[in-house]
């Protein structure tokens, strides 16, 4: 079911925004992927590969802080896996990552999770800063988007719903003698060091440094990508950070932004006059330009990770 319901619901995105173009607009998103420059496609598709290799090389100040070692073509390999992964099972990405060290590393899962939980944490906090980025640089433009595609009181209900969600899990988590709670208890105390070592580790300034180059490398593959069309060429910067938000939050709370990614990045193109047709066409050349290369690394870690440990 976790496999299918993402699947289902990309697909479901999918049916319902095409349903609604004529067969004029539909020729029309054709003829933008016939005469897309896909100069600036591999370009941004390069500077991706780069992201991936600096996440891949920041990892391994955690890992060293916690006296373990991992080379950095097997944390490499481990990153693409993850991504592959996270097509089909939302964040099932993040527990392959600290299998595959665990396997050939023999680093504990709980340490190495804990780890790549500290950095999604750090993560989350770059994407908030450029949400509120966004806000801040076109407010007008991103309280139209979000009340226009979320009625005020979904978004208040949901809003109570995880406040109420998060008193009854801390309460559940401090007063509960269940025998479940005292294991997840028991995994959560091997998490906490390697959540806490992002602190504590002698590198921890080179380490905000490369989380600052990953996001940066992320604006600049989106900035590149925008010169792929004649009509997203001219975006301003402001523009394309709201449009990066956008793309970023449809990608990191669903099976990679399947179907969520281009029908969201259409939909905020609107507000700068960019016809639906256009905005469907550049998100899904992003789109399939950046899981393609998900797709590949992660099938060569795959046949590789083994090769290249044999010993």
């Amino acid at each position: 079911m976790s496999i299918t319901i993402p699947i289902l619901l990309g697909v479901g995105i999918i049916v319902y925004q095409y349903n609604k173009f004529t067969e004029a607009q539909i020729k029309e998103i054709v003829g933008y992927f016939k005469n897309a420059n896909y100069f600036y496609v591999v370009l941004a598709v390069f500077i991706g590969f780069i992201g991936n290799a600096i996440r891949a090389y920041r990892w391994k100040y955690m890992l060293d802080h916690l006296g373990y070692e991992s080379s950095f073509q097997n944390n490499f390999m481990a990153v693409n896996i993850g991504y592959l992964l996270n097509l089909t099972v939302p964040k099932s990405g993040e527990i392959s990552r600290a299998l595959v060290v665990k396997k050939y590393n023999n680093i504990p899962f709980d340490k190495g999770f804990g780890t790549i939980v500290a950095e999604r944490i750090l993560d989350m906090f770059f994407l908030l800063f450029f949400m509120l980025l966004s806000v801040i640089l076109q407010f007008k433009i991103v309280k139209a988007f979000i009340l226009d595609k979320i009625p005020l009181h979904l978004i208040a209900l949901l809003s109570v719903i995880g406040i109420v969600s998060f008193i009854v899990f801390i309460l559940i988590y401090k007063y509960s003698k269940l025998k479940i709670v005292a294991l997840f208890k028991e995994k959560i105390s091997g998490l906490k060091e390697g959540l806490l070592s992002i602190f504590h580790m002698k590198e921890k300034w080179k380490y905000f440094f490369q989380t600052i180059l990953i996001w940066v490398s992320y604006l600049i593959t989106y900035y590149v990508a925008t010169k792929v069309i004649p009509e997203t060429s001219e975006l301003t910067l402001r523009a394309i950070i709201t449009c990066f938000v956008v793309g970023s939050i449809a990608i990191a709370f669903t099976n990679s932004g399947f179907g969520a990614y281009p029908f969201l990045t259409s939909k905020v193109l609107l507000f700068y006059a960019i016809a639906e047709p256009a905005g469907t066409a550049f998100g899904w050349i992003i789109w399939t330009s950046q899981m393609l290369l998900v797709l590949i690394l992660g099938l060569l870690s795959f046949l590789l990770l083994p090769i290249l440990n044999r010993k």
